[in-house]
């Protein structure tokens, strides 16, 4: 059996585990635990110990609770994000205790039993570890045990595979009171190592660091083992009865979808978007029992806290996609409408208003899964949970009947009041949060800063440039410093229509569409006229006209499709304003980008589509472009030293300053932020003051 199922390795070190002490253990077994998907999702579950420390108000030994703070992962967790908590003072608490009606004013007490002066915020589950009667507590997420939990006759399942090892408690919202009943239950079951949750997941218990760890590994690949022994052979999901599509297809009809989903569910708050096709989740949209499952919604409250209640599931013709797109407006008033049933029917007098009624999740039979949210990791994120929640059913159908939350429950959580503050609580958005900026020449100096200008205000951007070598150091960069979900990068010549078509697609695939256009790429050369070459002409004309309308053809007809306006900056030159002796290809190609720039500006205006330009001068440092023979070619046209260039253009200017990529970075990032929304048609100029490109 062991041979046909991918069971949980122990991955603990006793060598390592020997140089820890309590606290540091409980950090080790949290990792460990967190790092495998199959046995906790992302933010889920927490572990806990109880630890012998000196208090330092009366220098005498004292038990604190160790547990996972509010709002943790335990994958990633450091020692500061747990809680600690007097454990004499968290008993105390039983005394104030009125019934389940008390159960949000008790968590208000908690901070009165923090150990030490911690700041870190214990989360509503602190009692569920704290009344259990053992030193370490571990309460996980995994999917075979959930799908257990969430079985129709999940006791009698739960006896069938653990006998009386692991108990089993009944359906109740995490709280004071669920702590009680776990303390009560291993109280009253000494031999008993846990309890399965019903619908939710998985507490196991012991006295020593690794005895827990080993014992949740045990349970749940006992739990593993048991489902492969009784599914084999048998069909998931009442067996496929759509045929996937190969993948380009897939992808091809996610880039056309994803955007106009994007548009259509983004006015309010810009949402980002992520695919997933991966087998699992192609096993269940072209499933016979596809649409009764996903009705059914999720079980597990931290899957629909993520993933909301239920999905919207969308047909698509592949011979036709256009009649999906032409259907969506109608799949989501219909979703909306059955979203504010559900609220209106579960909603208390104190209830929070109603949030977004649009889907998180969107499942495309033959195709994959869509999920959008405010921000590239939570879309990700989601779609992980919900592909934690097709497992379940999986795991439940093929055993029971699987069951979801009934609604009143589901609801009661998820606009729970204590879940309504720690919303409350967030920090506000970033400027550019929700937006996604393409920044063609991305891996030069002005295209570099500008993406970490973006970056830092939130953005997701797509890095795109001819360069490979360049282009993998600066996405590797910015990837390690901000956020592997918040960048993309693609290998991209400005002149290849095909090619710009397709990175604008797998744009679309990536974030669900873009915002932003910073077309940057860009050359220089330098020439008397008589002795420049067509070829030289050319290339200019060829990657600082034909490249500047190409990505921004691309980009309009993207903005149109998802009508929540864009933008588009330019970034030109002073040459294009001011001409240049020698330089004739290079001047007269950045006047056509300007020219470009005021025409589209025209064009878009209807539609909320703004373009501007800014216009560089002398950006040196950084620069590839000056890395070549067009610092020499400048410097011979002046009669200078290659190294006198620099001050030389300081001199120049009327400002007697230096432009950097910095400088260039921060004049597009205004015009492509709200601070600029009045804004169209129009030129800066960062060159440190020029008379001759003064605009007229």
């Amino acid at each position: 059996m062991a041979n046909k199922v991918q069971l949980l390795d122990n991955r603990w070190d006793d060598q390592k585990a020997a140089t820890l002490d309590e606290p540091g253990k409980l950090l080790y077994r949290s990792n460990l635990l967190g790092a495998d998907k199959r046995i906790t999702n992302y933010g889920g579950g927490n572990t806990s110990a109880k630890v012998t420390q000196t208090d330092p108000l009366t220098g005498k030994p004292v038990e604190v609770l160790w547990v996972k703070g509010s709002g943790g992962d335990v994958g990633t967790i450091k020692l500061d994000g747990f809680a600690t908590l007097y454990m004499e003072k968290l008993e105390s608490l039983k005394s104030i205790y009125t019934g389940v009606a008390d159960e949000d004013r008790m968590v208000g007490f908690l901070p009165h039993c923090t150990f030490n002066l911690n700041s870190r915020a214990a989360s509503i589950d602190t009692p569920l570890h704290g009344f259990v009667p053992f030193r370490h507590v571990d309460h996980m997420h995994p999917d075979a045990i959930i799908a257990i939990a969430a079985s129709k006759n999940s006791r009698a399942l739960t006896k069938e595979v653990f006998g009386d090892e692991i108990g089993w408690l009944p359906w109740r919202r995490p709280g004071f009171q669920l702590g009680l009943d776990l303390g009560a239950y291993a109280a009253a079951h000494p031999s008993s190592k846990g309890v399965v949750l019903e619908s939710h997941g998985l507490f196991t218990w012991a006295d020593d660091a690794k005895e827990c760890y080993e014992l949740t590994l045990d349970i749940i690949n006992r739990a593993i083992v048991w489902f492969d022994a009784k599914t084999a052979g048998k069909p998931a999901f009442g067996g496929e009865i759509t045929a996937s599509l190969d993948a380009s297809a897939r992808r091809a009809i996610a880039a056309r979808l994803m955007p106009e989903i994007r548009g259509k569910i983004g006015v309010a708050e810009r949402k980002l978007g992520h695919f997933d096709d991966q087998p699992a989740v192609l096993e269940f949209v072209n499933a016979r029992n596809l649409r009764p499952l996903a009705a059914l919604g999720t079980s597990c409250p931290d899957h629909f806290l993520r993933t909301k209640i239920r999905p919207l599931v969308l047909d698509v013709d592949p011979a036709n996609p256009e009649a999906a797109v032409e259907a969506l407006d109608a799949a989501l008033e219909a979703y909306r409408t059955d979203y504010a049933r559900y609220y209106t029917a579960c909603k208390h007098a104190n209830s929070p208003a109603m949030r977004d009624p649009n889907p998180v999740i969107f499942l495309i039979p033959g195709v994959g899964m869509l999920s959008f949210a405010k921000d590239k990791a939570t879309a990700r994120i989601a779609g992980e949970f919900y592909v934690n929640a097709i497992n379940v059913m999986r795991g439940a159908s093929s055993v029971s009947d699987y069951q979801g939350l009934p609604e009143q429950e589901a609801f009661d959580i998820e606009y729970w009041l204590l879940e309504e503050a720690k919303l409350q609580r967030m920090p506000k958005p970033k400027s550019l949060a929700g937006r996604v900026a393409f920044v063609t020449g991305g891996a030069g100096g002005i295209g570099r800063a500008t993406a970490e200008r973006l970056l830092g205000q939130g953005a997701c951007v797509v890095l795109a440039d001819i360069d490979a070598e360049a282009l993998k150091a600066a996405h590797e960069d910015f990837a390690a410093r901000y956020s592997a979900d918040a960048v993309r990068g693609v290998q991209l010549n400005v002149t290849d229509e095909a090619a710009v078509i397709a990175s604008f697609a797998e744009a679309s695939i990536e974030f669900g569409g873009i915002d932003i256009l910073v077309s940057n790429a860009g050359i220089a050369s330098s020439a008397p006229i008589e002795v420049t070459e067509l070829a030289m002409w050319n290339r200019n004309m060829d990657i600082l006209a034909t490249g500047y309308f190409l990505v921004s053809r691309e980009a309009f007809r993207l903005f149109r499709r998802q009508k929540i306006g864009g933008n588009v900056v330019f970034v030109a030159s002073k040459n294009g304003l001011a001409a240049s002796p020698n330089a004739s290809a290079y001047c007269a190609a950045k006047a056509a980008e300007i020219h470009l720039a005021r025409c589209l500006a025209l064009e878009g205006a209807e539609a909320g589509i703004r373009v501007n330009t800014v216009n560089p001068d002398a950006v040196l440092r950084g620069s590839k472009i000056w890395n070549g023979e067009w610092r020499e070619q400048r410097a011979a046209s002046s009669n200078l030293q290659v190294d006198e260039l620099e001050e030389h253009y300081r001199k120049r200017s009327l400002l007697k300053l230096n432009v950097l990529p910095e400088d260039i970075a921060e004049a597009i990032y205004f015009l492509a932020s709200d601070a600029s929304a009045k804004s169209t048609g129009n030129i800066i100029n960062v060159d440190a003051g020029n008379v001759q490109s003064f605009t007229r």
